[in-house]
């Protein structure tokens, strides 16, 4: 980076009361220079580049991520808008977009992912920069993302080839006689570890996108500051009162999980082992019990709340609570009948099949509540999609028992100022009011 640069950055840190260290084995890391409390503003970045999650059943506009009133742009039949404001503001920067695209043949365009047009629009907007189409500002400039870890030495045959694949397809569109195929490997891999997902106020993933500053954040299972979304900024809020000169950390992946299953997520994502304080309690009583409660089996007893561990004799699995021993055939017929069944469940299912997509996760639910410990990660997951698809069809009575079943294990699995608890208090409450609603229309109604 350039030390002008460099120092506009430090100072824009520095105004925030931000700094920025080295730390060993972690790199550049967020500290802070004051005190923060719980929900006040940390640091807040537009994205240097961003698309929306195109895809064959549902569209976004490219400016604002809306789906209503698009239409395609005429020329490479890619890139869709909801009117000329986003049209206009996004036009400097695709217009040299919609060139490269319109030159590839027709049938290859729908090879054309958002993580494709991530990259195309990487190198077009620095393109512009250097040409002073686009300003260079002190957050946004495409030095911030040369600054970014790649792990490529750490990237096995198979995934350089995936990427030595998206390169060359990228270069076909390009057609930059001054990028190479390695460099355009290499920024797909700073995409893997750096590139995030821009959701919703609901936390629906919308789209990607690259926020250089954001990504000097480090990982913990166990953070003190959350990544949410206004529209399109990428906002870092203090969940925690946060003292000064400590590190900001946010969580890069699902937290509501097992050690071992949070490990495995970072080092397949973002190919580092996890060290903070949580991941360290591995093996220990209290990890081996968060282990057993969100992954493992419930007691055989039905009004027992143990949590089950494997029988030494290897006769099956013990409950810690009560000492009752669940025999391993009978968990290995739950577990297989679970398999059957949950098989034949639709990921997505469409609007005609909701119903019966409703009577199967229920029978699943239902073999998971035999199965599985009440606080379990694999039985939320299953209430979670009945919730959801309860309120598409709009019956608020059951969504509204599903949800309350939710709340206690999102308290248990997240901190208490994580933004999914206010998320599911708010649906618990809408849903609240639906019933409420409709049982008075209904009464009133009925007396005419």
């Amino acid at each position: 980076m350039e030390a002008s640069l460099m120092a506009d950055w430090q100072r824009f840190l520095q105004d925030r009361c931000l700094g920025v260290s080295n730390l060993p084995q972690k790199g550049r890391s967020l500290f802070t220079a004051r005190d923060f409390r719980p929900g006040e503003l940390i640091l807040s970045q537009k994205p240097y580049i961003c698309v929306p999650n195109n895809t064959s059943s549902e569209s976004r506009c490219d400016g604002c991520f809306k789906t209503n009133n698009l239409k395609k742009c005429s020329a490479c039949q890619v890139v869709w808008y909801c009117g000329s404001s986003c049209q206009k503001s996004e036009w400097k920067l695709h217009r040299d977009e919609c060139k490269a695209l319109t030159r590839l043949e027709k049938e290859k365009r729908k090879f054309v992912t958002p993580t494709i047009r991530l990259m195309v629009r990487l190198y077009i907007k620095r393109n512009l920069q250097n040409e002073k189409v686009l300003p260079i500002t002190t957050t946004d400039n495409y030095s911030l993302v040369e600054a970014l870890v790649s792990h490529m030495s750490e990237i096995d045959e198979k995934q350089m080839l995936l990427y030595a694949q998206m390169a060359n397809l990228v270069n076909l569109i390009l057609q930059f006689p001054s990028v190479d195929l390695r460099e355009i490997a290499e920024n797909f891999s700073k995409f893997s570890c750096n590139a995030h997902s821009i959701c919703d106020s609901e936390l629906r993933p919308q789209g990607i996108g690259l926020f250089p500053l954001v990504s000097i954040i480090n990982h913990s299972c166990s953070p003190n500051a959350v990544l949410v979304f206004e529209e399109q900024m990428a906002v870092v809020r203090a969940m925690d009162n946060i003292s000064k000169d400590s590190e900001i950390t946010i969580s890069y992946i699902e937290t509501a999980g097992s050690t071992l299953t949070r490990q495995k997520s970072l080092k397949e994502q973002y190919l580092f082992h996890c060290q903070c304080a949580r991941c360290s309690n591995f093996g220990k009583p209290h990890d081996i019990e968060e282990s057993a409660i969100l992954e493992g089996y419930r007691c055989a007893n039905e009004k027992c709340t143990g949590f089950l561990l494997r029988d030494p004799e290897e006769k099956g699995f013990v409950c810690q609570k009560c000492l009752l021993l669940r025999s391993k055939e009978e968990v290995k017929k739950l577990a297989s009948d679970l398999k059957t069944v949950s098989e034949k469940a639709p990921t997505s299912p469409s609007a005609e099949d909701k119903q019966a997509a409703i009577e199967l996760y229920k029978t699943i639910e239902k073999l998971q509540v035999k199965l599985y410990h009440s606080f379990s990660i694999p039985l939320m997951r299953t209430r979670e999609k009945l919730l959801k698809m309860l309120m598409d069809v709009e019956i608020w009575r059951e969504a509204l028992n599903y949800c309350r079943l939710i709340v206690p294990v999102y308290q248990r699995v997240y901190p208490a100022t994580h933004p999914l608890i206010g998320l599911q208090f708010y649906t618990q409450g809408k849903l609240e009011w639906y019933q409420s609603f409709f049982a008075f229309s209904s009464l009133y109604f009925d007396r005419f």
